[in-house]
């Protein structure tokens, strides 16, 4: 055990705490008007999921997972999240208009965060199992059809961001796999003709109306162009330093809808600042760095993909979330990795960074001494 606690990246975890702590601020209440009526009740449930998360995290990063990896273990975990996903549209509880938890006592869960970590898992052995014949379309193919069966399952929910963050998992190890040229700019035009076919004819009307009001907000200041108003009023209302911490009115008065999940970054930057917010992007990009760093050291073609694969989700997730929360993208509804509240998402990622620090300890190893994954 000893020997496989110095495998794991401290470095990583200490780019963690910045960002855990960033949440944490945002959920802590600091006086009557501040709290909502909710008081601590967030803080310390994030709290809660928090632990819960770091022992997830020893847990998979001590074990011996390659019992996980095998193709028999990743389909049956395939299939059992998209079982979940079925299950979930049928006897699932509505949401906010949306079918995306289970209600299990006390506690919800979201099986769209776990959905992610298994499609990066099933891909990342289905190509590197073929990475000398990726050039065949076939296995364009039949790896976007792993992706398509879940992201049309989740988007029916209707969660149309996470769908999309499962397109750009596909999409990005797809290219990382070491397709053709060709192949690559059939990929481009074939995204194109979905997006189109999407907004002429998959798309609700609300979620249209979401993308006019993100090129003009102030056409449905109410409505759909709600959010983006507020959340850019967050934003700039924190200048370089801030308002300070538990001062930022748009979030503790609740004209910032949502601010300990899908707009906390906008929380964050009205409190913190343009300051806080570069400490914040800072910290997250060491926590990517490091993990390619892992995808560029490892020693088999599985573990290379499973990195960037997870590197993807976190870098695309970000990315989605604060141009959201800065006006630069339409509302979707995605949590901030690691800073958002949330059990599912937090302990979800907890996870998938306990199997690479799994395989990290593996792929140190000397080639004659383990199995192949």
């Amino acid at each position: 055990m000893a020997a496989r606690l110095k495998k794991i990246d401290w470095v990583l975890l200490l780019a963690l705490a910045p960002l855990l702590i960033a949440g944490l601020i945002t959920m802590k209440s600091f006086g009557p008007a501040a709290s909502g009526g909710a008081g601590d009740y967030f803080f310390w449930r994030q709290l809660i999921w928090i632990a819960a998360g770091f022992i997830i995290f020893l847990w998979f990063s001590l074990s011996d997972l390659r019992w996980m990896f095998s193709s028999l273990a990743l389909v049956v975990l395939y299939l059992s999240a998209v079982i979940s996903l079925i299950l979930l549209l049928l006897v699932g509880n509505p949401t906010r208009g949306a079918v995306s938890w289970f209600k299990l006592g006390l506690f919800s869960f979201d099986p769209t965060e776990v959905v992610k970590i298994i499609l990066i898992l099933i891909l990342a052995k289905y190509f590197s199992r073929r990475h000398i014949e990726i050039a065949n379309v076939k296995h364009i193919v039949i790896s976007g059809f792993y992706a398509v069966l879940p992201a049309i399952l989740i988007f029916l929910q209707p969660d149309f961001g996470s769908s999309l963050i499962l397109g750009a998992i596909w999409f990005a190890m797809t290219m990382a796999s070491g397709i053709s040229k060709k192949h690559f700019f059939i990929l481009i035009a074939s995204a194109a003709a979905i997006f189109a076919v999407c907004w002429f004819f998959i798309l609700a009307p609300y979620q249209r109306l979401r993308i006019y009001s993100f090129l003009n907000p102030y056409l449905d200041p109410r409505g759909s162009g709600y959010h983006t108003i507020q959340t850019t009023i967050a934003v700039g209302a924190g200048g370089v330093w801030g308002r300070g911490i538990g001062l930022g009115s748009q979030s503790r008065l609740e004209f910032l809808p949502e601010h300990r999940t899908d707009f906390i970054f906008a929380a964050i930057g009205e409190e913190l600042g343009f300051v806080g917010v570069v400490f914040l992007i800072i910290f997250f990009t060491l926590l990517i760095f490091r993990i390619i760093k892992m995808a560029a050291a490892g020693n088999e073609n599985f573990i290379r993909l499973y990195a960037t694969g997870f590197a993807i989700l976190l870098i695309s997730q970000f990315l989605v979330h604060t141009g959201m929360n800065v006006g630069l993208l339409p509302i979707t509804g995605l949590p901030l990795p690691f800073v958002s509240y949330g059990g599912s998402s937090l302990i979800t990622f907890f996870a998938s960074l306990g199997i690479l620090m799994s395989m990290r300890a593996k792929s140190t190893l000397p080639r004659h001494i383990h199995a192949p994954i």
